[in-house]
């Protein structure tokens, strides 16, 4: 593509491109890598948070239709899950309005720790699946209690065969100075990670 960052406008060309891309042999062989874990961050406008819902679902069955099969985790999905099967859900909704931010986020990142809850529950849903490829999304629903470059450190433990693909509602930035570094919602500086490749910058 000619950007690097998918919008409203160019949105049906971000569409080919992830299909055209998450379909080929090499990518789903993680040619190309240089010996880099095969992650793939898919930058995009959060304006359009439910247009590239939409057409992640839609990409997802078009994958389909070329038997490339995708395990999905929605981390919002995730989180839920968790709260509910450890019975903290019910008390959280009770609860919440009575908590400030900063409160609610120490409470929530006390119970999602993302090194020893988090990715061993992805490994596990890894693990009784069979895929070709794994989605991440529910980015943005789970900040700040759960931080995107923190997710892609520890997952790098486990997530080495298939690529992954991170849906990521912000911009990936890269310079010579700085390296690269994840922003999200184009505002907040969500930290550094170095090792994701930009899928839109991937040559078809």
């Amino acid at each position: 593509m000619d950007t690097n960052f998918v919008n409203r406008k160019n949105l049906p060309e971000g569409q080919r491109h992830l299909l055209a891309v998450c379909s080929s042999k090499p990518f789903l062989n993680n040619e190309g890598l240089n010996n880099e874990v095969p992650f793939h961050i898919c930058p995009f406008d959060p304006s359009i948070a439910d247009d590239m819902t939409h057409a992640i679902r839609q990409l997802k069955n078009e994958l389909r239709g070329a038997s490339v099969s995708v395990l999905e985790i929605n981390l919002f999905d995730l989180v839920l899950d968790i709260l509910r099967s450890e019975g903290d859900l019910d008390w959280f909704l009770d609860n919440e309005s009575e908590f400030d931010r900063n409160r609610l986020k120490a409470e929530l990142q006390g119970i999602l720790d993302v090194e020893t809850i988090i990715v061993p529950r992805i490994d596990d849903e890894m693990s009784k699946a069979v895929f070709d490829l794994m989605f991440i999304t529910g980015v943005g629903e789970v900040y700040p209690y759960i931080r995107s470059h923190n997710i892609l450190n520890n997952l790098q433990r486990v997530a080495k065969k298939q690529p992954t693909v991170l849906f990521y509602p912000g911009s990936y930035q890269h310079s010579l100075e700085k390296g690269a570094s994840l922003r999200l919602f184009n505002v907040l500086m969500d930290d550094k990670y170095y090792r994701a490749f930009n899928i839109l910058d991937r040559a078809i």
